[in-house]
């Protein structure tokens, strides 16, 4: 499923034009329209404009059907009981205080903590074939 497709059809069953998607959104017609044609990927605060100004749920457009999907029943995870990881000792200790200390950055620096983080976790090409 292409988002810009459903973008689009969820916009004519709705008797809209890009235009009053511009004005109930404030995005700009063109950008709308790149993103129904594929040209653009939005952001997940676009995509929750967009389903605001066609007053839809988020799940519409990522789901075909008429009611949500039921979520699948997952195992549990571990608890604190179960001795996960920085529930006590040094490594809670640990965890405590690398806690205060993101709560003291500022969001730009945090995001590229995380994001720095998120690379570091992916694994790369090169790294995937050994």
């Amino acid at each position: 499923m292409v988002i810009g497709d459903k973008l689009r059809a969820l916009r004519e069953e709705k008797k809209l034009s890009q235009g009053d998607i511009e004005k109930r959104t404030g995005l700009l017609r063109c950008y709308i329209s790149r993103v129904e044609n594929g040209h653009t990927v939005p952001a997940i605060e676009t995509l929750e404009k967009l389903a605001r100004a066609m007053e839809v749920p988020m799940y519409q457009l990522f789901y075909d059907g008429e009611e949500p999907p039921r979520l699948p029943k997952l195992p549990k995870g571990k608890s604190v009981d179960d001795g996960a990881w920085g529930s006590d000792g040094k490594d809670g200790r640990v965890l405590d205080r690398f806690r205060q200390l993101l709560r003291r950055v500022e969001e730009p620096d945090r995001k590229l903590l995380l994001h720095m983080a998120q690379k570091m976790v992916r694994p790369t090409r090169s790294r995937a074939k050994t």
